[in-house]
């Protein structure tokens, strides 16, 4: 049977070419709203995170209805790391939206999304977005797309993909380039037109696939997927199994049946094939499983995910602070809150050491990782964590070591700079092409290379560029990359930073600190431009004397301090430095804390 009632889509693109933007608009002009409702901008971005950064971390579903046909619409993650979510939410669609924004054109990750979508065989369409831009290349554009999807082996019916012209942020949306659009009635139209309805049979037993995992405190753990055939319905008795594991496949009832309307869940009482839907009541469940008939054990198989490139060491926090800011601080509490997260984020990896203190966390990404980070962190988690690491492979017996594809678009006065840098951290230049006033520029740089370049790339491009990055697979090891030529200022002693101490020290640095700050021996409180570490007393109090000259009590001038965001934190800190986090500071500290053992250890080295 074929469901002529029902599509179900994604909205795939690059970083910021407006995805959510657009979702938003879709449900606007299907009714969603009220006329009156004040409605937050990007109202899919429902994470505090997602908000403040600009950015999608986590999938999200969403409804519209049009012409008496219900649209499911997945809105999908541009940052590669989080291809997670992307990669595995093309198993509950038919077809996919593919934006382009109409100045930059196909992105590294445009590509990446693509190549996913073109793997399952969904069909396309085209959306080239923000074509009100002054500086949009329409014709371009649609050009450089086609060359893409001919790169990545297209078949003939996905290179006819029709393309549709939209300004997602005034809602319109045309079939012509130079005809503006009035509302997006054409992309709905061209979405009913293009994208198959799902088929199947109602009648047959029951089989759906969990593509994302939700978690929340009443419900406990809630699946979403789609019914690939049969139906489901409330208190229905089901058998999960697995057709990528040895497990026997276990028995669970459905407790909560919803499916998805406009920006909410709805409760249901039943859902058929074809249909999307949220439900509760199987604890065990896990992304990939497959939630079938009892009496029809028959697993699906699920899309491979790909490997983290990324690993940190996330261990209790053991400084002289330890304990006073945050509510979850046990190596209990770390242990069930990492292991929690891996029930919906399908690209993470944690693994025990050998010790209980500590835990290896692997991800797709610095990005990746420092928003667990953030997450952890506001939800009350104190820890530390250790600069981040690459993962190595072992290839046809060679070391091989992750690569990414780096596009930067930067002003020409700046792409002598850039290259520079590229070459010290061993980047290859692939390719380079000129926009406009501007240069763009491919490297394929190791993983390990880009570890604090971001702050020194925006310094050598005056804040004017823009870097994008992608994996691009493995070759072999690379060779030494010097990673910090500069050395760290260390608290000498346990107090409070005072404005006397800091006015002397700061004649040997920048300060990440500011006067009142509490301290401890061995905090990293600045930078040194020299490359060995120097130890500074920020507590030191000026000596009262009977003795006054005039002009000594006129007040200390101190230069403003550097505050670090938690990804500077983390570009910043070397091999024998941890991040000590808590809910309300971030302080890099020394591994060993104790100045004199520290040297000891620092001559047995050398």
């Amino acid at each position: 049977m074929k469901r002529e009632d029902l599509r179900n889509i994604a909205i795939i693109a690059h970083v910021d070419h407006g995805k959510t933007t657009l979702v938003d608009k879709m449900l606007k002009q299907a009714g969603a709203f009220r006329e009156n409702q004040q409605v937050a901008e990007r109202v899919m971005d429902s994470g505090d995170i997602e908000r403040e950064r600009g950015i999608t971390i986590l999938a999200k579903n969403t409804s519209v209805h049009y012409k008496g046909v219900k649209i499911n619409i997945v809105d999908t993650p541009g940052h590669a790391d989080f291809g997670g979510e992307v990669e595995r939410i093309m198993k509950m669609v038919n077809g996919v939206l593919l934006l382009v924004d109409a100045f930059e054109g196909p992105m590294p990750q445009t590509r990446f999304v693509l190549q996913k979508a073109l793997e399952q065989n969904l069909t396309v369409i085209i959306v080239i977005n923000k074509i009100d831009k002054p500086d949009a290349r329409l014709d371009e554009v649609v050009d450089e797309t086609l060359e893409l999807l001919l790169d990545l082996d297209a078949t003939d019916e996905q290179l006819d993909s029709p393309v549709v012209f939209c300004s997602g942020r005034q809602g319109t949306a045309s079939m012509s380039p130079h005809v503006a659009g009035t509302d997006l009635t054409p992309l709905f139209d061209t979405v009913l037109e293009y994208i198959a309805p799902p088929e199947g049979n109602d009648e047959e037993k029951l089989q759906l696939l969990v593509s994302s995992v939700d978690y929340n405190e009443y419900l406990g753990r809630i699946a979403i997927g789609r019914i690939e055939r049969g139906s489901i319905s409330l208190n229905q008795e089901v058998s999960i199994c697995n057709y990528h594991t040895d497990k026997a496949p276990y028995k669970g009832k459905i407790n909560g049946l919803f499916s998805f309307e406009n920006l909410g869940r709805v409760p249901c009482e039943k859902a058929t094939v074809g249909d999307i839907v949220a439900f509760s009541g199987i604890e065990d469940l896990t992304i990939g499983d497959t939630v079938c008939a009892v009496d029809n054990p028959e697993p699906l198989s699920f899309i491979k995910i790909s490997e983290p490139t990324v690993e940190m060491t996330f261990s209790v926090n053991d400084s002289p602070f330890a304990g006073r800011e945050g509510k979850f601080v046990t190596s209990r509490h770390l242990r069930d809150r990492l292991f929690k997260e891996l029930l919906k984020d399908v690209s993470l990896r944690v693994e025990e050491t050998d010790t209980t203190e500590a835990f290896k966390v692997s991800g797709r990404g610095e990005m990746h990782l420092s928003v667990l980070i953030e997450t952890m962190r506001r939800e009350g988690y104190e820890f530390q964590v250790s600069p981040p690491r690459v993962l190595l492979k072992e290839i046809d017996g060679e070391t091989c070591e992750p690569i990414e594809l780096i596009v930067a678009d930067v002003p020409e006065e700046f792409v002598g700079a850039v290259m520079e840098k590229m070459g010290i951290r061993r980047g290859e230049l692939r390719h380079m092409s000129p926009h406009g006033d501007r240069m763009r520029l491919e490297f394929g740089i190791p993983a390990r290379g880009l570890f604090g370049y971001r702050s020194e790339f925006l310094t050598d491009t005056h804040g004017e560029g823009i870097m994008n990055t992608i994996f691009d697979g493995y070759e072999p090891f690379k060779g030494d990359i010097p990673r910090r030529s500069t050395g760290s200022l260390i608290a000498f002693e346990t107090g409070e930073a005072v404005t006397y101490g800091l006015f002397n020290a700061q004649e040997r640095g920048e300060m990440f600190i500011t006067p009142g700050t509490s301290v401890y021996a061995g905090m990293v409180v600045g930078l040194s431009p020299k490359s060995d570490d120097i130890a500074v007393n920020v507590c030191k109090k000026k000596h009262i004397t009977n003795m006054r000259a005039s002009g000594s009590d006129e007040a200390l001038r101190l230069v403003p301090a550097t505050i670090m965001s938690l990804e500077e934190c983390l570009e910043f800190i070397s091999d024998d430095e941890l991040l000590e986090v808590t809910p309300k500071n971030l302080r890099i500290r020394k591994r060993i804390l104790d100045h004199a053992q520290r040297m000891r250890e620092a001559a047995k080295n050398k």
